[in-house]
C-alpha cells in the first residue's frame, strides 16, 4: 500500500473539538508515504531469467557458426540495459515521506535517493491542504501551505490517493 496511516485517538471527545495536550509523545496522525513497488526480489530473477533465455533462442540456430560470436555481444548489452534500469528504478522506489501531526505542531520529513533528508514544521492551526487539479506536474497535484512555503506531498501517489490523502488530512486537521 503506498501509504499507511497510524492514529491516536487519545484526544477529547470530537464534539467538544478539544484536543488532549500532551508533551509531544505519540503523534494524533502518522502518515507514511512509500511508491508502489510491483517487482520482488524474486520476480526480478525470474524476469532477467527468462528475458535471458528469450534472447538466446535465435542463437540456438547459429550455434557453430560465426554469426553466434557477431550477436553475443548485443544480447548480453540488451541484458546489461535492463538489468541497469531495473536497478535504478529500484534506487528511485525508496523515496519515503513521513507526515506527523500533533496538536500544536505539524512534521514532513521526506527522504529522497542520492539526497540528504529534508524536514518541514510548522503550526497546523496555519496550514491548507491544497490540491491543483490541472496546474502542478502531476494531476491532483497536493501540497501543503503553510509556514510561508508550500511543499509537495505524495507526488509518486496516484491521483486517486492523492485526493484520499487530502480528505484525511482535511479531516485531521479540521479540529485542531
Amino acid at each position: 500500500m503506498p501509504f499507511q496511516i497510524e492514529q491516536n485517538h487519545n484526544r477529547a471527545s470530537d464534539n467538544s473539538r478539544a484536543l488532549c495536550v500532551s508533551d509531544r509523545g505519540a503523534p494524533h496522525l502518522h502518515v507514511v508515504m512509500t511508491p508502489y513497488r510491483s517487482l520482488t526480489p524474486q520476480g526480478f530473477v525470474w524476469f532477467i531469467g527468462l528475458t535471458a533465455g528469450l534472447l538466446c533462442l535465435p542463437l540456438l540456430a547459429m550455434i557453430g557458426t560465426v554469426v553466434v560470436w557477431a550477436l553475443l555481444p548485443f544480447i548480453v548489452l540488451v541484458l546489461l540495459g535492463i538489468w541497469i534500469a531495473l536497478k535504478r528504478s529500484w534506487r528511485d522506489r525508496t523515496i519515503r515521506e513521513d507526515l506527523r501531526l500533533w496538536s500544536d505542531h505539524i512534521e514532513l520529513y521526506r527522504i529522497d535517493p542520492g539526497h540528504t533528508p529534508r524536514n518541514w514544521q510548522a503550526n497546523p492551526y496555519w496550514i491548507r491542504v491544497v490540491l491543483h487539479p490541472n496546474s502542478g506536474p502531476v494531476p491532483n497535484y497536493l501540497t501543503l501551505a503553510g509556514a510561508d512555503r508550500e511543499v509537495e506531498l505524495g507526488a509518486f501517489l496516484t491521483p486517486i490517493e492523492r485526493v484520499e490523502l487530502k480528505s484525511l488530512l482535511d479531516s485531521a486537521l479540521r479540529p485542531i
